[in-house]
């Protein structure tokens, strides 16, 4: 006797265990593929008629009732009941209870190892459109704080160390270029996801020569995959997706480290909203920085499913295993994870308040060693010689027990006969950002000319 409710039931005689029944079922979370499932059989019962496996009466019943499912999923009405392991059972049985006999020719030549391939395709498709917007947004966001706070400068940092005098507006856009590229990724990573594996069946093909280019026009595929072990097996663009999340997270994982430095009291740099911070339990003068910091936590979370996803597939034998079932549940909480992180970090940078007095503040003579060095090369020494020269000149303020700025005229030309009076210059914010003029750079016109770039850039994605 055939299983009740079963694609799979006419082998088996024996019971399936409650626990591997619960076990088995991805129901709990591939419902939310009901859409993509409802789509991408309109589209394969149409390829059913142009092969005379329906008749067009048969066809026009099985679309009304795949309407009426979809409907009731829209109205939040449609019942999951127990036996309905995943989505593709549960779309079948309640089209099979609305029209009868007719839905039980839906699944001819179709398995869902192409039908669950398809649907997973169909769903990142238009999930990967939303995060782009998110995503673009976001460098927008970043690049109209880069141009209202163009003029404050604040330390640059290696190893955590003040180095050099930057821009605040050329730190904002090394993030923003960040994401560009993870733009441009995502552009790539989309045309992959859009390959059509309905119509591979279970792994040898489709016996009825169904018209899989018309499947792929009827579902706005721009491809039909080329081989069907290759179809309902491969993975690759869920993998890619992990890592391509796992990419943008690290960057904005990186720039929120940034802040949660920027932002504690040692800094004062920056300061968040309250609409993004919390309090602590205990100590009432705390402002938490949260949102930085979960941003931060979260990018582990989208780290360990691209590296476990890659684990399962690394040992799958050829065609479709059931391991598979693992990408989607790595795939829906990634992308619902970068979502949140997406939103909260846009929030966070449109809301923050800078303090452009404690930046300027942490600027010191210091960090101008490099651009006495930058003197000295104008004036014909060699880098080498002149780095070392500069050395020399640090060494001697920290002799004297001062700043390298407050040495003499003559005190510098103990260390070099090259300096003139005309070396007060370098001691000039202003004149240190200015002197990096080259494309990309920390001056205002190139922190400009790169805000141009981005606007062009973005508006030429619209």
């Amino acid at each position: 006797m055939e299983k009740k409710g079963k694609l799979w039931g006419g082998r088996f005689t024996g019971e399936t265990d409650p626990i591997m029944e619960q076990f088995n079922a991805s129901i709990g979370y591939d419902k939310r593929m009901w859409k993509a499932d409802i789509q991408g059989s309109q589209a394969y019962v149409k390829a059913l008629h142009k092969v005379d496996i329906v008749t067009e009466e048969e066809m026009n019943l099985i679309l009304d009732g795949l309407k009426k499912v979809g409907q009731e999923w829209e109205a939040g009405t449609f019942t999951i009941e127990k036996g309905d392991e995943d989505i593709h059972t549960a779309n079948e049985r309640r089209l099979k209870e609305l029209i009868g006999q007719p839905a039980g020719k839906l699944h001819t030549g179709r398995s869902r190892n192409d039908q669950v391939a398809t649907d997973m395709r169909i769903w990142l498709r238009e999930e990967l459109t939303t995060l782009r917007h998110h995503l673009i947004n976001l460098v927008h966001v970043i690049v109209e704080r880069a141009r209202r706070d163009i003029d404050v400068l604040m330390p640059g940092y290696t190893h955590l160390q003040r180095a050099q005098v930057i821009r605040w507006s050329h730190w904002l856009l090394s993030y923003a270029w960040a994401l560009q590229r993870d733009v441009q990724r995502l552009q790539e990573l989309t045309s992959r996801v859009n390959i059509l594996p309905l119509g591979c069946g279970a792994l040898a093909g489709n016996p009825f020569n169904v018209d899989r280019d018309f499947l792929a026009k009827e579902l706005n595929f721009t491809g039909v995959a080329g081989n069907s072990l290759d179809g309902t097996s491969g993975r690759d663009f869920v993998a890619e997706f992990l890592f391509w999340a796992s990419m943008t997270n690290m960057h904005l994982s990186k720039m929120a480290e940034d802040l949660i430095i920027y932002s504690t009291k040692e800094f004062h740099f920056v300061q968040l909203a309250d609409a993004y911070s919390t309090g602590s339990s205990l100590m009432p003068q705390k402002k938490n920085p949260d949102s930085l910091e979960l941003i931060r936590g979260k990018s582990g979370r989208v780290f360990g499913h691209c590296a476990g996803f890659m684990m399962s597939m690394k040992g799958l034998p050829s065609t479709y295993n059931k391991d598979l079932q693992e990408d989607k549940e790595a795939m829906f909480d990634v992308y619902d994870t970068l979502m949140g992180v997406l939103q909260v970090t846009t929030g966070v940078l449109s809301t923050l308040t800078i303090n452009k007095e404690a930046m300027r503040s942490a600027l010191s003579p210091d960090m101008l060693a490099t651009d006495l060095a930058y003197y000295l090369v104008r004036k014909g020494i060699p880098f080498r010689d002149a780095h070392g020269l500069s050395g020399g000149c640090v060494a001697l303020a920290e002799t004297k027990k001062c700043a390298v700025a407050d040495l003499t005229v003559e005190d510098l030309k103990t260390v070099s006969p090259a300096f003139e009076p005309d070396v007060s210059s370098v001691w000039d914010y202003e004149n240190s950002v200015e002197q990096y003029t080259s494309a990309g750079g920390t001056s205002r016109s190139s922190v400009l000319q790169q805000i141009k770039q981005l606007e062009t850039w973005m508006t030429a994605l619209d």
